[in-house]
């Protein structure tokens, strides 16, 4: 094999962008940082997803992941190319993009599905901060490409946020077994539906 172009450094000859090659580099490697995590995410997501289970959300959130997956993949690429773009080589080993993302996949096991869905927003909490970061960074450069790429990633990873925190909100209509069992049938403690009608 032939290699053209080291890991972590930029084409210094251009890449058809006008940008300087040291505001491409530091662009670049932004990017290649969010590239890395957006894989990280997509593992655990596709980790959460084979295992979801249980009577009250194994449907729902298997397609919600499925949306997950679909959307981290789709932003994958659209980081992954500007990556190239400035001139800079996408990190692509699954071990290397371990090593350089700031967010960690989590420890090998099945947990509640509680525990997945909490870490996957914890991920998405931390990508959107990072995300902010090299926006208001690019800006200064005046990377303008990078700014409108990440700012359309950013609002949607803010909604993937959106939908796991409205998820592992503490209200629920899943109140388990226990009606079968204590003579009241399905009947919601005493208090009628509307608490007007006497």
């Amino acid at each position: 094999m032939v290699l053209r172009q080291e890991p972590r450094t930029v084409r210094s000859e251009g890449s058809g962008i006008s940008l300087p090659a040291d505001v491409r580099l530091e662009m670049g490697l932004m990017l290649d940082d969010h590239l890395c995590a957006l894989n990280v995410a997509l593992h655990q997501y596709t980790k959460h997803h084979w295992l979801t289970e249980g009577a009250e959300s194994f449907l729902s959130l298997h397609h919600l992941l499925d949306e997950h997956i679909d959307v981290t993949q789709d932003h994958i690429d659209r980081v992954g190319e500007r990556v190239a773009r400035l001139g800079v080589v996408p990190t692509a080993h699954p071990v290397t993009q371990h090593e350089l993302s700031y967010i960690k996949h989590e420890v090998e096991g099945r947990y509640t599905m509680r525990d997945f869905l909490r870490n996957d927003l914890e991920h998405e909490i931390k990508i959107q901060h990072m995300l902010r970061k090299t926006i208001a960074r690019a800006h200064e450069l005046k990377d303008f490409g990078t700014v409108q790429v990440l700012e359309e990633v950013l609002l949607k990873r803010e909604d993937l946020g959106y939908h796991l925190w409205s998820v592992l909100e503490d209200d629920s209509l899943v109140r388990g077994m226990k009606h079968f069992f204590d003579g009241n049938d399905d009947i919601s403690q005493t208090r009628p539906i509307n608490p007007k009608i006497q």
